[in-house]
């Protein structure tokens, strides 16, 4: 019996497509491609990754990310509210643009994690609901491009939604993500 192959940067990248062909499995062929990663592969991706997050004396959320994603890119103090964390970087081949982040609370424990703009990197135009397009934009970019934009409870741990209005017309939509990267709209 061989070892399983290591758990990578490539495979993290799997998982994140794996939660996202629910939604948009046309997008989620073509970077399953662009990995030359065949379903199969995907899936063993995921089941690996399950295995990790719900093992009994498996590593924490934080060791869990840095021993698959390697060493971050970046990191930065933040303040939320009155508290301070440390906002955790990895790059995303997938989305040159992006960057998967971790927000680290004082202690280890893992608030937050999913996808966000890459520093410097220009953010998608979204002025009308019509330029809401699946993986065009980011749960901070929507929600400012939006507001206000009211959070609502997602349907899946790694998902997060966002009521926003369109502009002009008042109509009522909800704005689904999924690690943090928009998928797909319906009426609100």
């Amino acid at each position: 019996m061989t070892a399983p192959a290591p758990f990578g940067p490539r495979e993290f990248q799997l998982v994140l497509l794996r939660r996202m062909a629910d939604h948009q499995p046309a997008l989620v062929e073509m970077a399953r491609q662009e990995l030359s990663a065949s379903l199969a592969e995907m899936r063993e991706a995921n089941r690996r990754w399950q295995a990790m997050v719900r093992a009994p004396r498996g590593r924490g959320a934080l060791r869990r990310y840095r021993s698959v994603l390697g060493q971050p890119e970046s990191s930065a103090c933040r303040t939320i509210g009155d508290l301070e964390c440390d906002a955790l970087l990895w790059p995303v081949p997938l989305w040159p643009d992006l960057r998967f982040e971790v927000m680290v609370a004082p202690g280890g424990a893992v608030w937050n994690e999913w996808l966000v703009r890459a520093p410097g990197a220009a953010g998608p135009e979204l002025r009308t609901i019509e330029d809401l397009r699946p993986w065009s934009g980011t749960v901070d970019e929507v929600a400012r491009a939006f507001a206000p934009a009211r959070p609502v409870e997602g349907s899946a741990p790694t998902r997060w939604a966002l009521a926003i209005d369109a502009p002009g017309s008042g109509e009522s939509y909800v704005a689904e993500f999924t690690w943090g990267l928009f998928q797909r709209l319906l009426p609100g």
